[in-house]
């Protein structure tokens, strides 16, 4: 494939933010507001955030000094930019730049790293993400020029060309300081006049302030009750939503009764009429009531699942690789049960839940016009509660090893899809089959325990239910001969009291799911929350933009967690930037411990790992991984082209880049002649790759940040002699002045080494030059 059919084929597709927004999400809700007591809707503090095209004024005020803005919101609003303009590289500097006036430094690829909405431009979308992601509160949207005010700065604006600067300050004399970021030079100072603010500037802004810790929620589960409380304004509306469509409840009970009591008796059918068309109304507000709070329930559910999902993700991407608790389709069990949790919190249940206290109100209302037959619902509803309340403790514990098995069951069929080709090469079908029909028929067990105790409680409410009208009719036939209430009134005590005990019925099989949601909840936090005995990771972390590449470990010992005996035994050695260092060992000898050590996937149990003389932990982790490339020895491609797979998410490298670590690594060598090229759709791990084609997609990766430290482990060992030959001269050429750290088998790549490290039980047994080595070697 020539090189401009390259091009048409390695496409890093850029799409607009209109694109990218969701029309549909405008009504998601975000958290405070920057500057406002009230706005629009706006999308979820945590997915968001662009605030909705309402074409509504919203009041913003930055702090409490009463400063108010007017603010017209558009959700598919972006400021215009000329052709050419590069405006992501202004507006990472500038969020940059806000960031450090609160002194929280990070590099502008930790500020490209930042945002929790993955988008192929950095855009304002993405600078409001990216400062709440730190702890900001931040807004996005448009309004005139002329009410920016001092109390609104530092504020980023947009220039007429579309680049971002920064209003740092308006004076008292009216002179507004502005600031205009060019690459890593000191950004441009301009004073203008800020009456003539409006020709220079688009009428767009994002407004930010740093939150006090204080106010921010905490509770180690905060995930959860955090979530759930971004839409407490929505629950308040669903439970003045419930009062009402409960007192409009009445109305068919009251009508019904004023009917045979007093319309019928008399043939009063004006007063008929009235009557319907009054009723009439009323359900049609109940209607409309009715449909607002299921609308209402859903949108917090919708707040609430934006953010655990995002939490929960982001907590499983951040896991510790050596402490992981779980398997991993024990694992995806765990997150599977986010749904059940969810569910319970965003369906009917809670409308019953929500509809509870009004039962003793309607057991009042029949005592007021039935007298003594509110004494039949005020027995049935403890009846219906002890039912229901009876089988928990063993409903919970069914739903617990109904879990555990379900669990089991997921891991065995995520180990044998993963494993497929093992199994079936290795005859192990008969072991995995039993595994798995052993959690399958353990898990319909305890459904079927399940199912019995929850048809019972349902069963019993419904059963109680129906004895509860037989009960007010036979009672109240009594009540009518003796003339202490009316027909009408039975009728609609009847009615009042189907009502009473409709919420009831709903009880019973909420409380019936509401053990799985308990269960999902536990095992939820167990994976939110640290472990017993271990400590978050809440440090804040150094801006390391640029890293030389000098490695030092000093006393490094690691233990893998539960084993008894170390892997790596107080290593101390020092790599200067710029060298290239083989390490040989024989099998379990520390080589990919090492390597994983200095990469930072791993952390020492003792000593540390020093990189230009910082330990490795405390450097930020987005920094650590565009300065150190790593190839693991395994080689994991997701599904998706194979541009993609190179790309890996990072949408700022152009084509050029991409397609020269592809030439480099080898990549280029077998797409080129492929005729989808980069588009060439991959399967999940790659299959349909060779090993060989395999390793150089994964070497291409590590090869993108330009690092200038290099680990490899094990390279080539899956490649060809004239492929490894050719990507071994060619990696030789890349690396020029990079440290490289190679941990390896083969005697090829020592072509690259200036340095040999042998290992043994967890030790540097030998420290060489590659001459020397292959002198003993003879």
């Amino acid at each position: 494939m020539a090189a401009d059919d390259k091009k048409d084929v390695l496409i890093l597709g850029r799409i607009g933010a209109d694109d990218r927004l969701d029309p549909q999400s405008a009504d998601q809700p975000a958290g405070e507001d920057v500057h406002a007591e009230t706005r629009p809707r706006e999308r979820n503090v945590d997915q968001e955030v662009l605030v909705s095209g309402t074409g509504e004024a919203a009041e913003q005020g930055h702090e409490d000094d009463g400063t108010d803005l007017d603010v017209k919101t558009d959700d598919a609003a972006n400021p215009d930019a000329e052709p050419g303009i590069d405006t992501e590289t202004p507006l990472i500097l500038a969020v940059q730049h806000i960031l450090s006036l609160s002194g929280i430094a990070f590099s502008a690829g930790a500020v490209r790293d930042l945002p929790e909405l993955t988008s192929e431009t950095f855009d304002p979308t993405s600078a409001v993400s990216a400062l709440r992601h730190v702890g900001f509160e931040a807004n996005y949207g448009e309004m005139p020029v002329s009410t920016l005010e001092a109390g609104h700065c530092p504020a980023i604006a947009f220039a007429q060309n579309g680049a971002a600067v920064v209003i740092a300050e308006i004076t008292e004399d009216g002179i507004a300081k502005v600031l205009h970021f060019q690459g890593e030079e000191e950004p441009l100072v301009e004073e203008l006049p800020a009456a003539e603010l409006s020709e220079h500037l688009q009428p767009f802004f994002i407004l930010a302030r740093k939150v006090h810790s204080a106010s921010k929620p905490k509770g180690k589960n905060d995930w959860f009750w955090g979530s759930l409380a971004q839409g407490r304004g929505l629950y308040g509306q669903v439970i003045l939503a419930a009062a009402l469509t409960n007192f409009l409840g009445l109305s068919t009970s009251l009508f019904i009764m004023v009917v045979y009591d007093r319309v019928v008796p008399n043939e009063a059918i004006e007063s008929l009429i009235a009557l319907t068309i009054g009723v009439l109304i009323a359900l049609g507000f109940d209607f409309i009531i009715k449909t607002l709070r299921a609308q209402f329930v859903d949108k917090a559910g919708k707040r609430a699942d934006a953010r655990m999902s995002r939490l929960i993700f982001d907590k499983i991407l951040s896991m510790k690789l050596d402490s992981r608790r779980q398997k991993s389709g024990a694992m995806a069990t765990i997150v599977r049960e986010f749904d059940t949790l969810r569910e319970f919190f965003t369906s009917a249940t809670l409308i019953a839940i929500v509809d509870l206290p009004f039962i003793f109100f309607f057991i009042w209302v029949i005592s007021l016009i039935a007298g003594p037959l509110a004494l039949v619902p005020l027995i049935a509803v403890p009846l219906v509660l002890a039912a229901g309340l009876g089988i928990q403790p063993f409903l919970a514990r069914i739903t617990q090893g109904s879990m555990q098995s379900n669990m089991s069951k997921q891991s065995v069929l995520v180990e044998t899809l993963n494993g497929l080709e093992t199994v079936q090469a290795t005859g192990s079908g008969r072991l995995m089959r039993r595994r798995f029909e052993e959690a399958s028929d353990a898990q319909s067990d305890l459904g079927l325990k399940s199912r019995m105790l929850s048809n019972f409680a349902i069963n019993s409410a419904a059963s109680v239910q129906q004895l509860a009208q037989i009960a007010t009719i036979f009672y109240g036939v009594f009540l009518i001969q003796d003339g202490t209430i009316t027909m009408g009134a039975m009728i609609a005590a009847v009615i009042l009291g189907g009502r009473t005990l409709a919420p009831l019925s709903q009880l019973a099989s909420a409380m019936s799911r509401a053990n799985g949601a308990r269960e999902a909840y536990r095992s939820l936090s167990a994976v939110m929350n640290p472990a017993e005995g271990e400590v978050e990771d809440v440090r804040a972390r150094l801006s390391r933009p640029h890293l030389a590449g000098n490695v030092e470990l000093k006393g490094v010992s690691y233990t893998f967690p539960g084993a008894n005996s170390p892997i790596l035994n107080n290593l101390s050695l020092k790599i200067p930037a710029g060298q290239k260092v083989a390490i040989l060992g024989r099998m379990g000898s520390g080589k990919s411990t090492m390597s994983r050590l200095i990469s930072g996937l791993i952390e020492p149990s003792e000593g540390a790992v020093l990189i230009d003389g910082v330990d490795l932990r405390q450097i930020d982790k987005s920094d650590v991984r565009r300065n150190i490339g790593v190839m693991l020895q395994e080689t994991w491609l997701f599904s998706g082209s194979v541009k993609e797979n190179l790309q890996m998410g990072f949408y700022e490298y152009d084509d050029a880049h991409i397609l020269n670590i592809a030439k480099v690594s080898g990549v280029d060598d077998f797409v080129a002649s492929h005729p989808q090229g980069y588009d060439l759709e991959l399967r999940e791990r790659g299959e349909g790759l060779s090993g060989g084609q395999r390793q150089s997609i994964n070497l291409a990766r590590a090869l993108l940040h330009n690092p200038n430290l290099l680990i490899l482990d094990e390279p080539t060992s899956s490649m060809d002699t004239a492929t490894e030959k050719a990507v071994i001269g060619r990696l030789k050429d890349w690396a020029g002045d990079r440290t490289l750290i190679m941990v390896t088998h083969r005697n090829t790549l020592l072509e690259l080494a200036d340095r040999v490290l042998v290992m043994d039980q967890g030790t540097v047994v030998a420290d060489t030059t590659p001459d020397k080595l292959r002198a003993q070697a003879r």
